[in-house]
């Protein structure tokens, strides 16, 4: 395809932490980056120890696992990418722009988006997917942007939003925050979202200069959105359950007519790899600009405020 513009996990401790209060939420993760601060500088001189002692040559048959850590490096080493677009975050943000503001709730910083958390019980079915964004901090040298503050939410599998769709006012799950570390790199533990009617498959994020300025609920640095690849969404919704709804929807839309990703997708469009038995995962470089830098995408709207998945009025409707 071308393009055309340059669960919960036992053991980690931070995921049961979420019943002490959204302050006790921000000093632990506070304390996490000071020492990532202080562990940063031994690991960049060892990552350029590396770079000068070892061989430049690759393998063509690389697995994803090196090029997710070459990615990385090149984000480390100040190589820099196109600006990601800001795009509209939708009606269904749940960042206290319209509605729910689930970035005030304690236990929102978390890897494991996939359970609801607080008041909430719930889990999101679907094929397991970690999403990991490697951020760049354009305005600082094309830097890796640690210690920015990343919210990311999408659909579930049948093409709804926690907080919003009917029968989901009482989840909030698929929606969560993480601070990123020395390589500037966030990674969540999801699920792989559905196509619904009028869009392209796609994932949500905001952008926060910090953690603090991301659990106050608003000025976000950027907003943008991830496209996912059409032949890794085509295996997805054909082969696993739940997705049937998916693959007839995605016949009806392409990047070119999405009115997000129309007027153009490669500083959008993420590298996914894996299967339906393993799992997938999606990865993606986000150059961040500086907030006064970020224009609205132009795309044209379509449609109205219907569109919603299956035929559900209460659905998203196009582009959001």
């Amino acid at each position: 395809m071308s393009s055309r513009r340059a669960r919960r996990v036992p053991t980690d401790p931070e995921l049961h932490e979420h019943d002490l209060g959204l302050a006790h939420d921000i000093r632990t993760m506070l304390s996490r980056r000071r020492m990532l601060a202080v562990f940063g500088a031994a690991g960049t001189a060892a990552l350029a120890a590396c770079s000068t002692g070892g061989s430049t040559s690759t393998s063509a048959s690389a697995s994803a696992t090196t090029t997710a850590a070459s990615t990385t490096s090149a984000t480390a080493a100040g190589e820099c990418v196109a600006a990601a677009p800001q795009e509209t975050a939708g009606p269904y943000p749940g960042d206290g722009s319209n509605g729910p503001n689930v970035l005030i709730e304690s236990g929102i910083v978390r890897k494991d988006i996939t359970t609801s958390f607080g008041d909430y019980t719930g889990t999101a079915e679907g094929v397991p997917t970690t999403i990991t964004l490697h951020l760049q901090d354009l305005a600082a040298g094309c830097s890796p942007g640690q210690g920015m503050a990343v919210y990311l939410w999408h659909c579930d599998r049948d093409g709804q939003y926690s907080l919003y769709s009917d029968g989901l006012t009482d989840q909030n799950y698929l929606r969560g925050v993480q601070v990123a570390d020395a390589d500037g790199t966030v990674s969540f533990t999801s699920i792989f979202p559905a196509c619904y009617s009028g869009r392209w498959p796609h994932i949500h994020f905001e952008v926060h200069d910090s953690l603090e300025v991301a659990v106050a609920g608003d000025n976000a640095r950027l907003t943008s959105q991830i496209a996912l690849p059409q032949d890794m969404c085509e295996t997805v919704y054909a082969g696993a359950d739940g997705y049937a709804q998916s693959t007839r929807n995605l016949a009806q839309i392409s990047l070119d007519s999405d009115n997000v990703f129309g007027d153009g997708w490669d500083a959008e469009l993420a590298t996914v790899t894996g299967s339906i038995d393993t799992g997938y995962a999606v990865d993606i470089t986000v150059g961040v600009a500086e907030k006064s830098a970020n224009v609205q995408s132009d795309a044209p709207p379509q449609g109205g405020m219907g569109g919603g998945p299956a035929g559900r009025p209460a659905g998203p409707p196009p582009g959001q």
